[in-house]
């Protein structure tokens, strides 16, 4: 049997982690307008979200609307999420029980502490539904090792920063540079690299400032995040950018890929391309940044979308 070559997809899970999350747009479920003109915005995930962005009153018809709205599908490409309510509100039971009976792609769940917080929320959820988990607390931050080991017990693929309550928590004032949550931030990255996961930068709250949405996508983009979630739908355009990998670097991976194909390279750990000596673990490197170009590609192509 033919063996995949270097730069030929490796299976369902790089694909899988190859998935455009560049931009995460937060939509309130309680918001029919909103959630219908989601289905038409160039952002690689829609949040519905049954969480912050819903008053108290409005909890059980977002609820309604956002289940109806995964059922009547029209997303395209677009990953659907639903943010639920924790379980210790009186919400969070029965968001829990909606949002697994709609199976979006996924379900987000907030103010995750530790490992032993996910297996309530991961119990009965159904195949081809994935768990998604913010963390947004003081608590998380010390195990965060311990949260991202455990995804695999519990269908996590995702880790979704949420700056805001942290920053509430900690009494820190984080601008756009967010020097107060660097250790927090890289910290986070590093965890969910150690066990194969996504994750999202927190959202940027100055929706009428460009420049410095660009520059924290930047920053973002530095740390290594995957994207960036969003609260209004003209960030996406700056999100999208910032996150899609530079033409160049792409180029150069694909040369590295063909390099190691040639029947000379399979074997070595260390060959020249182009002057420059590469080795095989940035062959890895260069395999994901071709899959994710590959895909936002064909996420630009699908009939109806704008992404």
């Amino acid at each position: 049997m033919r063996q995949p070559s270097a730069s030929e997809p490796q299976g369902t899970a790089a694909a899988s982690a190859a998935r455009p999350r560049r931009s995460a747009l937060y939509m309130p479920a309680a918001n029919a307008r909103a959630m219908d003109k989601a289905r038409t915005l160039a952002c690689d995930v829609v949040i519905l979200d049954l969480e912050d962005a819903v008053a108290p009153d409005a909890k059980v018809e977002a609820r309604e609307a956002a289940c109806a709205a995964v059922a009547a599908g029209g997303f395209g490409a677009r990953e659907v999420v639903i943010r639920i309510n924790s379980l210790s509100t009186e919400w969070g039971e029965a968001d829990l029980a909606a949002a697994v009976a709609a199976a979006p792609d996924a379900l987000l769940v907030p103010k995750i502490d530790g490992p032993e917080d996910l297996a309530a929320y991961a119990q009965g959820l159904p195949p081809g539904v994935a768990l998604w988990a913010m963390v947004e607390t003081c608590a998380s931050l010390f195990r965060l090792e311990p949260l991202a080991a455990a995804a695999a017990d519990h269908g996590l693929t995702t880790l979704v920063v949420g700056t805001n309550d942290l920053a509430k928590e900690m009494r820190c004032r984080p601008d756009v540079d967010r020097a107060p949550l660097l250790g927090p931030l890289s910290l986070m990255v590093a965890a969910a690299r150690a066990h194969g996961l996504v994750i999202l930068d927190g959202v940027y709250n100055a929706i009428d400032d460009d420049p410095g949405l660009a520059r924290q996508c930047a920053q973002g983009a530095a740390f290594g995040f995957d994207g960036k979630t969003l609260i209004h739908p003209r960030q996406i355009e700056t999100a999208n950018r910032a996150f899609t990998p530079d033409p160049e670097a792409v180029d150069w991976a694909r040369k590295v890929a063909e390099a190691f194909d040639l029947p000379e390279n399979t074997s070595r750990g260390v060959i020249r391309v182009e002057g420059r000596m590469v080795e095989r673990l940035h062959l890895d490197e260069a395999l994901r940044l071709i899959a994710v170009a590959r895909a936002i590609e064909e996420v630009s192509r699908a009939p109806g979308d704008t992404a």
